[in-house]
């Protein structure tokens, strides 16, 4: 081998590393820009069901908005949806007139939410908050629309009991509340909807505690 091929021959060899690392260099950060974009998106989706009480979203058909609607006839005020999800049941009572807010634990489904009354052309008659269920005060709301679990429902129930006036209704979507009893019912299977007027049911534990017999002791 002549000596200028055999000193090209490691500057060669020099190269084809540097390529190597290069590439290997650019893998890497694909690979961990992908795993920091994947963690972005699936936490907040995993975070709620980290959480005491899971609250999963699952969208509200076409059948059950048409049931919460018709529960709202003749109603008015400002109403509130407890678990709000990509903002469909906010969506529809605002096309209704109501000036309506959704909370929701999920910020994707809160900013998904909020284009999608821009979109409709009621984001002037809705809010959407990123907000906990548990952190709230529904005080200052007349219509409450609950997407809930089982598991959450008595202490919700207790929630709304202290916090709301008596010319609240409240519909529960999907599952009812364990001790009110319900005012109106409206649908089958998963798109039953029941519909509670607060004051009835206050006047129902007004009542049951007048009846209830003194025990002498």
């Amino acid at each position: 081998m002549c000596p200028a091929l055999a000193k090209a021959a490691p500057r060669e060899e020099g190269e084809g590393g540097s390529r190597s690392s290069g590439w290997g260099l650019l893998v890497t950060a694909s690979l961990g820009g992908a795993l920091v974009a994947l963690y972005a998106v699936a936490t907040p989706f995993v975070t709620p069901a980290l959480r005491k009480v899971c609250l999963p979203f699952v969208p509200a058909t076409a059948e059950q908005i048409q049931n919460v609607l018709k529960m709202l006839e003749n109603r008015s005020g400002s109403l509130v949806d407890i678990g709000s999800g990509d903002g469909r049941i906010v969506i529809a009572a605002a096309k209704k007139g109501f000036q309506a807010v959704g909370y929701e634990l999920n910020p994707w489904l809160v900013w998904y939410s909020r284009y999608r009354a821009w979109r409709d052309g009621v984001h002037q008659n809705t809010k959407f908050y990123i907000s906990d269920l548990w952190k709230v005060s529904f005080s200052h709301y007349r219509n409450i629309v609950v997407f809930g679990v089982p598991q959450m429902m008595p202490q919700l129930e207790k929630k709304l009991e202290e916090e709301l006036e008596c010319n609240a209704r409240i519909i529960a979507c999907r599952f009812p509340f364990p001790c009110w009893i319900p005012d109106h019912t409206t649908g089958e299977g998963i798109d039953t909807v029941w519909a509670y007027d607060l004051k009835h049911s206050r006047a129902c534990e007004t009542k049951s505690l007048e009846s209830t017999p003194k025990t002498e002791s």
